[in-house]
């Protein structure tokens, strides 16, 4: 027998119990724990929402509330503009198993006229919206995730092997500002493994060519240039105005460098090195960096670079946006020639002399002479960004 709306509406309505605006803000207020399902369409949602709802359109609620809500006994309130949409919505949720699901009289609409707190985020232009389009597909990234990767600063310790990859996808993420601090400039057998570099720009500073790469790929990006060797001088008055610090150096000096003034600062590091074929990434958030001879001397596999690199960048997204396990307390370490991954548990050093419980360095100290360099040129001069 065929049915109207008007039966099928009546139908969630016995299904599917209401619940006022007034109702869902006390149970907010008393710190409920209820989840707010926001199952307007993405335009809808961008215009405003309640305070801590999730948003997972009608047309993908099947595909996507598991990943939203994946206890099916949570307490659930679904809403839309006026309170139709969500009774729908609701009876879905209720023949997928959830059993204490609520629609909210009204809606979003309601919930305004009634003056409650509404939440607006970062608003996109139609530009960003089609280029981010695949992250919004991801609950873990989404709208919310997208503005927070716009808005985000991050540091690039080297523009060359690992800083390569690193760089350009976090470009195309749309990491709203990176930062590039290399004083070398582009070699013939930089490009091997440089990939942001190319043949026409050898002899540029690595920091200008990258600059032209990444504003090519994304106009989004604000690239700032720091053309200097870093130093106890400098460091962390470079570091200061970033949320996240992507180490590509491959020295002694550079890495305990940046180490001590992330620490300092309170900056996570994004931590990764290669050798041969062989490359191993970390986070540090904050503690100590290990040291790897320089390619100029043992020699690396290209695309290795691209592998830790992207590693980098990942990580590097998880810190900004919030999801995922962060490789914190963790080392992966690639065997290139094998294949294989593995993930070791680093534990915390308590005796560490810069982040343990009893600090002796409390200040940035001349990491040349404390690594035993002394006034060796290639070292100094080099700053690391062979890689």
């Amino acid at each position: 027998m065929a049915k109207s709306g008007r039966d099928l509406l009546a139908e969630a309505r016995d299904t599917v119990p209401e619940i006022t605006a007034d109702e869902v803000k006390a149970l907010k207020d008393k710190g409920q724990p209820i989840r707010l399902i926001d199952v307007r369409e993405p335009d809808e949602f961008r215009a405003g929402y309640i305070p801590g709802a999730a948003h997972v359109s009608r047309g993908f609620l099947e595909l996507k509330i598991e990943q939203v809500v994946p206890d099916r006994g949570a307490p659930i309130v679904a809403y839309c503009a006026g309170g139709v949409r969500s009774l729908f919505a609701g009876q879905v949720l209720k023949q997928m198993g959830y059993t204490d699901v609520r629609s909210m009289a009204g809606g979003y609409g309601k919930w305004k006229d009634l003056g409650f707190p509404v939440q607006v985020d970062k608003q996109l232009t139609a530009e960003q919206l089609n280029r981010y389009s695949r992250h919004f597909l991801l609950s873990q990234i989404g709208e919310k995730g997208q503005a927070k990767l716009l808005d985000a600063k991050v540091l690039l310790i080297g523009a060359g092997g690992l800083g390569s990859p690193a760089g350009l996808y976090l470009a195309a993420m749309g990491v709203g500002t990176i930062g590039i601090a290399d004083l070398d400039v582009v070699d013939m057998s930089n490009l091997q493994r440089q990939i942001i570099h190319n043949n026409d720009r050898v002899g540029t500073p690595k920091v200008e060519s990258a600059r032209q790469t990444l504003t090519a790929l994304n106009p989004d990006v604000r690239v700032v240039l720091h053309e200097a060797r870093l130093t106890r001088e400098n460091a962390l008055e470079i570091m200061k105005g970033y949320d996240v610090i992507v180490n590509g150096a491959d020295n002694f000096p550079t890495r305990y460098l940046v180490n001590d003034a992330a620490v300092f600062l309170g900056k996570p590091i994004v931590d990764a090195s290669i050798f041969k074929f062989e490359g191993q990434a970390t986070v540090y958030h904050p503690a100590a960096g290990g040291p790897v001879p320089s390619c100029q001397d043992a020699g690396v596999l290209g695309s290795l670079c691209g592998t830790m690199g992207s590693i980098q960048a990942t990580e590097a997204a998880k810190l900004i946006v919030g999801f995922g396990e962060p490789l914190v307390g963790k080392l992966l370490m690639y065997d290139a020639m094998k294949s294989q991954f593995r993930t070791l548990k680093v534990r915390r050093d308590p005796a560490c002399p810069v982040c343990g419980d009893n600090p002796t360095i409390t200040e940035l100290i001349d990491y040349e002479f404390f690594c035993g360099l002394r006034e060796e040129p290639a070292a100094a001069g080099h700053n690391g960004h062979s890689h």
